[in-house]
């Protein structure tokens, strides 16, 4: 099949990868987000999508909304049988969807109809999720509940970030992605509707939902420190400035900190929380680079009483 393929972030190259790859299917052009700026220059860095189409010797379409009658243009003046998308990152219109014979296809990281939205990786991680996965199915206008062609299943470990989770779900998600196109093509492959029960969401994790509660259960604590990983990075307070928490450890037979209060070691440092104490193992002072928490705790010299959280 001729294919127009959308997305932007670095998660979606794999899946761009396997479908140029293919001995099936041609990849005629890509969509991508426009050009952003990035780094301390500010200065305008294309896509990883869009650099790896270059790479491939690809068109590359970035319309500043994919409503744009220029690209609305240029994508029937294309003639797509398919559209795969990964991470595309905007609502797709109507007058895009009708293009291609076979609609656009997306590849969505949970097991549908659970997780619908922007973030399901890092809500599955912060619910205790021990199976996602990834599923593709067929973009109609509501939010990512049009019909399944397949899916596939991912254990998420105890120690799972989300960056870590999300990195094995587009690699295993692109074989997925790259098999539906050609389920579609030979026929062998019809969506099936989801069903009604089951539907839960995943909204963009804003940095306000990334505070730590402390007195919230240590198990809670570790899931927003590692759903939050690495973006938009789970935080705290500390003496007034924020504090990035990027790795915690659960400390399950010590017991003794009110949430929030420390205790430092030689090469430890642990904080209160509802319930057993977690141990800070990298944290990030706001304005530094990321370090051990024992060296942090050595720099900032922690008084007797000192708490990590809002009323510091």
């Amino acid at each position: 099949m001729k294919l127009v393929f959308a997305g932007t972030p670095e998660v979606a190259v794999p899946a761009l990868d396997a479908l140029i790859a293919s001995d099936r299917h041609e990849v005629v052009a890509v969509v991508t987000r426009p050009d952003a700026p990035a780094g301390r220059g500010r200065r305008l860095v294309a896509s990883p999508v869009a650099q790896r189409a270059q790479e491939a010797g690809i068109e590359v379409l970035r319309p500043a909304k994919p409503r744009d009658e220029e690209f609305l243009a240029r994508l029937r003046e294309i003639g797509p049988d398919c559209c795969p998308v990964v991470a595309y990152g905007a609502l797709l219109p109507k007058a895009a969807l009708d293009v291609p014979v076979h609609g656009w296809v997306n590849l969505h990281f949970s097991l549908l109809p659970a997780w619908r939205g922007a973030a399901p990786v890092q809500h599955a991680v912060m619910a205790g999720d021990e199976v996602t996965g990834a599923a593709t199915f067929r973009i109609e206008e509501g939010l990512d509940s049009g019909p399944v062609y397949g899916v596939i299943t991912e254990r998420v470990r105890p120690t799972d970030t989300s960056g870590d989770l999300l990195t094995r779900l587009a690699f295993a998600g692109s074989g997925l992605l790259a098999a539906t196109m050609d389920g579609i093509e030979d026929g062998t492959l019809e969506p099936v509707v989801q069903p009604a029960e089951g539907v839960s969401l995943a909204p963009k994790i804003k940095v306000e939902d990334a505070q730590v509660e402390w007195a919230e259960p240590a198990l809670r604590v570790d899931r927003v420190v590692r759903g939050c990983t690495p973006a938009p990075g789970a935080w705290t307070v500390f003496r007034g400035e924020r504090l990035k928490l990027i790795q915690v450890a659960l400390v399950p037979d010590r017991t003794e900190l009110a949430p929030g209060a420390l205790a430092v070691g030689k090469n430890n440092v642990y904080a209160g929380t509802g319930s057993h104490e977690v141990e800070l193992v990298w944290v990030q002072p706001q304005g530094k680079k990321p370090m051990r928490a024992a060296d942090w705790a050595r720099g900032v010299r922690i008084a007797p009483g000192e708490l990590l959280g809002p009323t510091t």
